[in-house]
């Protein structure tokens, strides 16, 4: 049955997963968060709470709940109860598990992982359906806790990135006439300390479900543990909670110290400035009294909340001095301001990189390349828009290194010409590349060959566009200025595939079995029209550019005619 039938209404029709009328379901959920949008901006609450429950109690919300959590990374990371939902029919079971009445979360699964500063950072994996119900939430929560956020913060929000703060730190600093001063800002243990009280209070969504939600505990080596604060880390929703609970300080801060006051004349700048991603934040000062004046009033709006500073790593700076900020240093030179990998961030980075070679000492070139590319890519293409070509450069050699040892370890009973030539090639202007060596060594051409991406190859791009503060990616007004810029985020995305990039081309950017954007974070298959035993199965004429569960439903229907 056709989802699109019922809408609006509660659940009670019989659907089966791959049934599922995807372009209908996303168009509906997105009208009800326009006009969430609308009636926040208009401060008409009872409209927004209608709104709400018109759209948590609806089949297109809870289908589209339910693929979130099933085609995310977590979606082999089971809770408590150990469950997963694999199967389509689980998936079409689940639709009837998103009930509110009678709805009790289980305890979370409490697990721990390494942070770069060596201590462990708690996350709370709830369960498949506790998962989905926050799903199901935050397509309510999100339209308002955009439309209500800080213009300058860009963590856990559609349409931003790391590299939005970036350019808006860039641009605060920049010029001779900037800001010197900077109060750099951490939140002692942000997610597991905010007030529960405060976020029953302030908190726009449906009290009961968010009160179980925050008082559910967790399950740590078979004992149970209550929660009296805070919002576990692990949790679909917890980002944006997280976000609600910040917002705010921006117009705290700039009602205390506007950008200008007028002292006789003319009119002086305090280029008093506010970026924050998520708990980490950097506010700019024209002085260093001014920005020991902003401080108590940092403390005293998150101390409202159950929060406070964390001493080691609040600090004020001098620019010239410079800081760490999002795995950046910041730093003017000279009076000129440079942006580039922390040293931190880049030594995390090799670690990891050595932490891959060492032990593997028995892999294949072909298994140790499929490991190390997808991380060297990720962390070289994070840094595409700072000051980072030197940097590329030295992880590069560093890299060589380890793997150079690695070779000479694995085959210790060989000349050293024949490892080189067995692991190590010139290809085009490159020397010295690890390869698979399925193609013999010398050749200038990349044949068949697995080759191990190089951090130089990711082209520096000083030219980003910072997002818009006051774009709100649930406003239709707005658009076509994030179809925009999803398109051209994309297009860096698959320039080096080029089927990949030419299906995506041709498509628009968009799947066409559900008419949404493909993106990196959606992910994508490869559909073969007609199937992949007719000749030429792989020409672009015969192929399609899917998300990973239509690709699925396509298969399915396909079963059945």
């Amino acid at each position: 049955m056709d989802v699109s039938a019922d809408t609006c209404a509660p659940s009670r029709l019989e659907v089966q997963w791959h049934d599922i009328d995807w372009v209908s379901a996303h168009r509906m959920v997105r009208r009800l968060q326009e006009r969430i949008v609308k009636a926040t901006r208009e401060s008409r609450w009872g409209k927004v709470k209608a709104l709400q429950y018109l759209l948590t109690h609806s089949l297109s919300a809870k289908a589209i709940a339910v693929r979130r959590v099933t085609e995310n990374t977590g979606k082999k990371t089971p809770g408590v109860d150990g469950v997963i939902w694999s199967l389509p029919a689980q998936k079409t079971a689940a639709l009837k598990m998103l009930k509110h009445r009678g709805y009790h979360p289980k305890p979370l699964r409490r697990i721990h992982i390494p942070k770069s500063n060596g201590k462990l950072r708690p996350l709370g994996i709830p369960t498949m359906r506790d998962r989905a119900m926050q799903a199901l939430h935050l397509l309510a929560l999100d339209p308002i806790a955009e439309t209500t956020a800080d213009p300058n913060s860009y963590g856990f929000r559609p349409g931003r990135s790391t590299t939005d703060a970036r350019a808006m730190v860039f641009r605060c600093l920049c010029s001779e006439d900037s800001a010197q001063w900077v109060l750099e800002g951490d939140i002692k243990g942000c997610f597991d300390n905010i007030s529960h009280d405060w976020m029953l209070g302030n908190v726009p969504m449906n009290k009961q479900i968010l009160r179980k939600w925050l008082k559910c505990g967790f399950m740590e080596q078979g004992a149970f543990f209550d929660t009296e604060s805070g919002t576990p880390q692990g949790g679909i929703i917890s980002p944006v909670l997280a976000n609600m609970v910040l917002d705010g300080l921006e117009g705290r801060i700039h009602g205390k110290f506007p950008r200008k006051i007028r002292v006789n004349e003319p009119e002086i700048s305090l280029k008093v400035n506010v970026v924050r991603y998520a708990d980490d934040f950097i506010i700019t000062a024209r002085s260093k009294e001014l920005a020991e004046r902003i401080l108590p009033i940092v403390q005293d709006f998150i101390a409202e909340r159950g929060l406070e500073l964390s001493q080691e790593k609040t600090k004020i700076t001098h620019i010239d001095q410079g800081f760490d900020f999002l795995g950046w240093n910041v730093r003017k030179y000279d009076g000129t301001l440079l942006i580039k990998p922390a040293k931190k961030n880049v030594k995390n980075f090799l670690d990891k990189v050595r932490g891959i070679i060492k032990a593997s000492k028995t892999a294949t070139a072909e298994w140790m390349i499929d490991k190390l590319n997808p991380v060297i890519s990720g962390w070289s293409r994070y840094h595409r828009n700072a000051v980072a070509s030197q940097t590329f450069n030295r992880a590069d050699n560093e890299i060589w290194k380890c793997l150079w040892r690695w070779a000479l370890r694995r085959h210790s009973n060989k000349r050293r010409p024949w490892i080189k030539d067995k692991y190590f090639a010139r290809i085009g202007e490159r020397n010295w590349v690890f390869n698979t060596g399925e193609v013999a060594g010398g050749k200038n051409t990349q044949g068949d060959r697995k080759v191990l991406k190089q951090a130089v190859e990711v082209k520096i791009d000083h030219h980003y566009v910072k997002v818009q503060a006051e774009a709100n990616f649930y406003d239709p007004a707005w658009d076509k200025y994030f179809g925009k810029r999803i398109t051209a985020r994309m297009e860096q995305t698959v320039a080096g595939l080029k089927r990949i990039a030419a299906l995506w081309s041709r498509q628009e950017g968009r799947c066409l079995t559900c008419g949404e954007l493909i993106t990196e974070e959606t992910g994508w298959h490869v559909h073969h029209v007609f199937g992949r035993l007719v000749p030429n199965a792989n020409a672009l004429s015969k192929l399609q550019l899917l998300h990973p569960n239509c690709h699925m439903q396509t298969h399915f229907r396909k079963t059945l005619s």
